[in-house]
């Protein structure tokens, strides 16, 4: 019977297992009569828990290549753990269950991300090993969006997904289990594992995670009862709520979040009193809740930094800013949402979301380049070389916003700085096939065939399957031979 902890009345919840006011009114009356036994005759049986999968034998089991130690003491452990299916064909998942392989109090909460660029392995310091970090910047083509919340805490039920819900999964698709240990005061040993259930039906609805988020506004004094952060986001499309998740750490006391509708009514997303880190969740609502465009969802957090939280990890209260560790602050909501016209307007949204983090940031490289990819792939390419610009500025180093950046110059004519883009790209990272493609294709638009030959030799070196890039180095010879014969 753990703790429900959404108020009633702010988002009807399926599995509420809230007790009844007839039950608390039942228990306390038992306490105040010196808690009584019953009799034998009529009570139910105790109610039986498998010690194995919970939904049964899983279709396919994936198990860590090797056992991550926690020590007996010191800060939380945020780990990555890497998982290949290897599936041959395009699976649909209705259910994943996650077993720890350690002490359940061992673990605070997992989560699996998907990834398809398989990006993650090159986090890794060696093949198998995993790499730490909580907040998880992956690889990834901004037109994939995640869709589902594959979520995990000790003593929760695996969720099976409805009936044309099932999330996809590709062959070549990684799972990273991004999860959160907190030393128990002796050694332990973490080993987990993770149960894939599939479905021969494909999915017909296809939802999104959006996340709405100010950790940049944490900043909490020591002593402050009371200290506010807040986000708001409109909606550009029609959309159903299916489920929400709200995250704080051990500060985080009221937990709201609320949408006002566009005629001016507000329609509770869920409400959270008395927050405790232990039995966050996801919730699921009975019936989807319908969100109009134009919507504006809001998220609203209470943080109490004084002693009178029996929570606050700090005694005395210290100064709390945002960060990865339980001692820091999050200020976090997420929300599954379900556009009601066709699966484009997950784009829609997407964008919109991407230039509310822009505008809210003003040194956000995710946002900026995920938006001016977004915008390239959009064809509007003179608006995303502005944040691929912004992005650069940001991050020089990052090969992927100059390669982005080279692709949106040489759309709009400026091939000369494209050039330039990707030869920086190619010297930042010189087994990205792709960077190399566009800087030899891109060479030969400036008449540089010497140098492009060398360039698509040095892909199909890296790539020899890239068939485009053989065409077009025949081209290029073709080009570089004819002119020397003129």
């Amino acid at each position: 019977m753990p703790p429900w902890l959404p108020e009633p009345g702010y988002g009807d919840f399926a599995d509420d297992h809230r007790l009844s006011d007839a039950q608390i009114r039942l228990v306390s009356e038992w306490v105040r009569e010196g808690a009584p036994a019953g009799t034998d005759s009529g009570t139910t049986p105790a109610p039986h828990y498998s010690e194995g999968w919970q939904l049964g034998q899983p279709d396919m089991i994936l198990e860590s290549s090797r056992p991550l130690s926690i020590p007996a003491s010191g800060p939380d452990v945020f780990w990555n753990f890497i998982f290949s299916p290897g599936t041959k064909t395009t699976r649909y998942v209705r259910a994943i269950e996650i077993r720890p392989g350690s002490d359940l109090s061992l673990v605070h909460h997992a989560n699996v991300v998907l990834d398809p660029a398989r990006s993650a392995r090159r986090l890794e310091p060696a093949p198998g090993k995993g790499f730490p970090g909580m907040d998880l910047t992956l690889e990834s083509s901004p037109f994939y969006i995640p869709s589902h919340f594959l979520f995990w805490k000790p003593g929760g039920a695996p969720w099976v997904e409805p009936d044309g819900l099932a999330w996809r999964l590709d062959p070549g698709t990684d799972l990273v289990l991004n999860a959160h240990f907190m030393p128990i005061g002796t050694p332990q040993q973490a080993k987990p594992s993770i149960g894939l259930y599939f479905t021969d039906r494909a999915p017909d609805h296809f939802p999104m995670l959006i996340e709405l988020q100010n950790d940049e506004a944490l900043d909490i004094p020591a002593g402050a009862r009371d200290f506010v952060v807040s986000d708001s986001f409109r909606l550009p499309v029609d959309a159903d709520a299916l489920a929400v998740y709200p995250h704080t750490h051990y500060l985080g006391h009221i937990l709201e979040s609320y949408a006002t509708l566009p005629d001016g009514q507000r329609e509770w997303l869920i409400r959270i009193p008395d927050w405790d880190p232990k039995w966050q969740a996801v919730y699921h609502y009975r019936k989807p809740v319908f969100l109009p465009k134009g919507t504006v969802i809001s998220m609203r957090y209470h943080y109490d930094n004084s002693s009178a939280n029996p929570r606050n990890p700090n005694s005395p209260p210290r100064r709390v800013e945002g960060g990865n560790q339980s001692t820091d602050e999050m200020a976090h909501l997420w929300l599954q949402l379900l556009p009601r016209g066709n699966a484009d307007e997950r784009i829609e949204i997407e964008s919109a979301l991407l230039q509310h983090r822009v505008e809210k940031y003003s040194n956000d490289f995710p946002s900026r380049l995920a938006l001016g990819t977004l915008m390239l792939g959009r064809l509007n390419p003179a608006g995303a070389v502005t944040l691929l610009e912004e992005a650069v500025r940001i991050e020089p180093k990052q090969e992927e916003a100059r390669r982005y950046l080279g692709m949106a110059l040489d759309s709009i004519g400026r091939s000369r700085e494209a050039l330039e883009q990707f030869r920086i790209a190619v010297a930042l990272k010189p087994d990205d096939v792709q960077a190399r493609y566009s800087f030899a294709r891109s060479l030969v638009k400036t008449g540089k065939l010497d140098e492009a030959l060398e360039q698509f030799n040095a892909v199909l070196a890296l790539d020899p399957s890239l068939k485009a890039a053989a065409r077009d180095r025949d081209l290029a010879l073709q080009q570089l031979r004819a002119r020397q014969s003129r």
